[in-house]
């Protein structure tokens, strides 16, 4: 992970993204409980989905906030800045859909 010494999220943002980031933790324990008692696999499986479905969320959610800040400032700034954050942001859009 590269280190960064500012924080580009927003308040409001933060505070959600740790809400639906605790909610998702709790689906993995839930998650857990469910293979402890050997509940259907189909079940389980099915759980399994809705929380990926969610981390995507949150994932394009702060893939759609570092476009929006930091590359846009970046590319506003140019030079090799602007080369890193595309490249940075490109990069994980590959990862996102490989995943």
């Amino acid at each position: 992970m590269s280190e960064h010494r500012h924080s580009y999220i927003a308040n409001k943002s933060k505070d959600d993204y740790l809400k639906r980031l605790r909610r998702i933790e709790g689906q993995a324990r839930g998650l857990q409980r469910m293979v402890e008692e050997e509940q259907y696999c189909i079940d389980i499986l099915t759980q399994v989905s809705a929380m990926t479905k969610a981390l995507q969320a949150v994932s394009l959610s702060l893939l759609d906030e570092h476009l929006g800040h930091c590359v846009v400032e970046a590319a506003r700034a140019g030079g090799p800045e602007a080369e890193v954050k595309i490249k940075e942001a490109s990069d994980a859009i590959a990862r996102l859909v490989r995943s």
